[in-house]
């Protein structure tokens, strides 16, 4: 059996939506949405939305949500559910 070069096992690309955690750093949520880590930082300070949650300074995002509202029918990344 292969191991897995450090690289790739740390890399959103290289795993599976189903197989990452449940919660995210802000930048593996911009690699999962293939988006810029600025771009959502941005996202996440001008619409206060739900899936995002502040921690003091750090900023988590759940996974779940993040992709509820990226498919759902407002498809407004920004709203606050």
């Amino acid at each position: 059996m292969e191991s897995e070069d450090s690289s790739e096992r740390d890399s959103i690309g290289a795993v599976p939506p189903s197989r990452l955690p449940d919660i995210l750093t802000v930048e593996e949520a911009a690699r999962l949405l293939r988006v810029n880590r600025k771009t959502l930082y941005e996202v996440i300070r001008l619409n206060r939305p739900g899936w995002a949650i502040h921690f003091g300074r750090a900023i988590r995002v759940s996974r779940a949500a993040l992709l509820e509202a990226f498919r759902g029918n407002r498809g407004a990344l920004g709203s606050r559910t």
